[in-house]
């Protein structure tokens, strides 16, 4: 699948259909927030239930003890590669959320960190595609229409591009240098968010900047660090 084109992301003009996806800046430290357990994600889905309905495995973590207390253990299967305690919620033969019910989630004051955290918002702003499989992600990330309204906005917006890139064109030097980059287009999205930063050019609003292959390692090999940490 083709990535949407950058330029029409960042709003040459609104079509029918699209929705406004915000103030790249403030996006991206809310995102960033999110990650890192300061808040949920604020995500103006409306009626948008395609993160649910699309047949993704939903990690929870152990130290979510109320959302485990609100999914039967049935439905529950430990996460391959994670230390025991990590679980995963699957699908139904519909590639439905179990939890979801005529539309709604059933637990959603319990919902997982994951769907705390979900932000489909993530694919247009780095320009990495949902999986094709995933039909309905596709059709809602496509809508999403960023307003840089400033520069620095801009400029962000441009560096998680460069970081998003990166990882896609630099795959093979980067795991060379012992960085562990994920296939899942979602975790690898999330990751060019995180080390965006390495990428902000000496001008905020200018052209990004192009660091190192061993400093991108050594910013990436950080990061799934600090995440592991947080999972202990």
């Amino acid at each position: 699948m083709t990535p949407p084109d950058p330029h029409h992301v960042e709003g040459a003009g609104p079509d029918a259909g699209d929705l406004a996806a915000g103030e790249p800046g403030a996006w991206l430290d809310a995102v960033q927030a999110a990650l890192a357990g300061d808040a949920d994600a604020d995500v103006p889905c409306g009626t948008c239930t395609a993160c649910c309905t699309s047949a993704q495995f939903v990690h929870i973590a152990p130290d979510e003890t109320d959302t485990l207390a609100h999914i039967p253990r049935a439905l529950r299967f430990p996460a391959p590669g994670l230390p025991a305690g990590h679980v995963l919620l699957g699908y139904d033969e519909r590639g439905h959320c179990p939890m979801l019910v005529e539309g709604a989630c059933t637990i959603y004051a319990h919902r997982p960190r994951t769907c705390r955290t979900y932000d489909c918002r993530v694919f247009p702003a780095t320009g990495i595609a949902p999986e094709e499989t995933k039909v309905e992600i596709v059709r809602q990330a496509e809508r999403w229409r960023f307003d840089p309204e400033t520069g620095d906005a801009r400029g962000r917006l441009a560096a998680v591009r460069a970081a998003a890139a990166r990882l896609r064109d630099d795959a093979d030097a980067l795991l060379e240098q012992g960085a562990p980059l994920p296939g899942n287009p979602t975790q690898l999205a999330v990751l060019a968010i995180e080390i965006h930063r390495l990428f902000l050019g000496a001008d905020p609003a200018g052209t990004p900047a192009t660091p190192a292959t061993a400093a991108v390692a050594a910013e990436i090999r950080s990061v799934v660090e600090r995440r592991r940490r947080n999972q202990a």
